[in-house]
């Protein structure tokens, strides 16, 4: 690699660590802090009263490097919109519910239509202002291409909001969303890479962008990002991987967030079915780990390493 290609790392890095260091006093000021559910982990109270919207900071430094090389990478324009889309819903859900209190933050149905406003202009960025199809590479094969036709953009709305909640659900320990993410984002840095245009400034971005995060992050966390952190690191997956034409690659290196949110369906699913009875002993499924006697670090540390070998297993395709 040339100095040039690992410059949006170290100026991600830079921005993200300062921001965050900026962040963390004005958000305790401005009493802009965590509230844990008393049903929830027990280990969990002692974080109430830890700052969160950290994902300010995440944001930050993504946003300002991404601009940066955006005049020689058009792609970056994409992929930056859906992930500062998705950041701004998570913001204005965490104002909502932190700043002015109100428990529920978005309603459920302002929140949706807002996903699907920023999928579509998206998906539209990509199609007319990029000229990356909706044809899909299939996994595990050399040049294997499916197309959808006009079922496509239906498929695209599904995967893009699935992998954004996969993210969300899997922001609840300290340090993991983070962890994985960064895997994720290096991930999408090494396929684009012979891409020119391509997305790799912005995915090594992401991955400068989330090691200063994790400064501040890791257990025990002085900041959590929020869904303004988790929504836009959820939309950035996601764009990544459309503008790579990898979607389907979502369910292997993205496996992580795939499990997580599976297992909050099957757990719904089957509390309703069955009137009460519970497959896990919590979800996500972090949480099923943590309530098994397993701390934070082992469950950020077993996660991270599924997905660095997830990862390396597609890397050759």
């Amino acid at each position: 690699m040339t100095v040039m290609s690992v410059l949006p790392v170290f100026l991600a890095f830079i921005i993200t660590a300062a921001a965050e260091k900026f962040l963390i006093p004005w958000l305790r000021k401005k009493k802009m802090d965590q509230t844990e559910r008393t049903e929830g982990v027990a280990s969990h109270l002692k974080k109430a009263g830890t700052p969160t919207m950290g994902g300010l900071g995440i944001l930050a430094g993504i946003l300002v490097v991404s601009l940066i090389f955006l005049p020689g990478h058009p792609k970056v324009g994409a992929i930056l919109f859906l992930t500062v889309g998705f950041g701004v819903i998570g913001f204005l859900d965490d104002y909502l519910k932190v700043f002015l209190k109100r428990s529920d933050g978005l309603i459920a149905w302002q929140k949706l239509l807002l996903e699907i406003v920023v999928t579509a202009v998206f998906l539209l960025i990509m199609v007319r202002g990029t000229g990356v199809s909706l044809e899909m590479r299939i996994p595990f094969t050399a040049d294997g291409i499916v197309s959808l036709g006009a079922a496509a953009f239906p498929f695209a709305f599904i995967v893009i909001l699935a992998t954004v909640n996969g993210v969300n659900f899997t922001d609840g320990v300290d340090g993991l969303a983070s962890s994985v993410t960064t895997v994720v984002a290096v991930f999408f840095a090494l396929v684009s890479l012979g891409d020119i245009g391509g997305i790799t400034p912005m995915c090594l971005a992401v991955v400068g962008s989330l090691m200063a995060f994790l400064l501040f992050n890791a257990y025990p966390a002085k900041v959590f990002m929020g869904d303004t952190g988790s929504l836009a690191l959820g939309g950035f997956v996601a764009g990544a991987a459309y503008m790579t034409q990898r979607p389907l690659y979502i369910l292997i290196v993205g496996i992580i967030y795939t499990v997580e949110l599976l297992s909050v369906a099957m757990q719904v699913s089957y509390f309703k079915l069955t009137h009460g009875k519970r497959i896990f002993k919590m979800t996500p499924i972090h949480h099923h780990f943590e309530l098994c006697g397993w701390s934070e670090t082992r469950i950020v540390t077993v996660f991270t390493v599924v997905t660095a070998l997830a990862c390396f297993l597609m890397l050759p395709y």
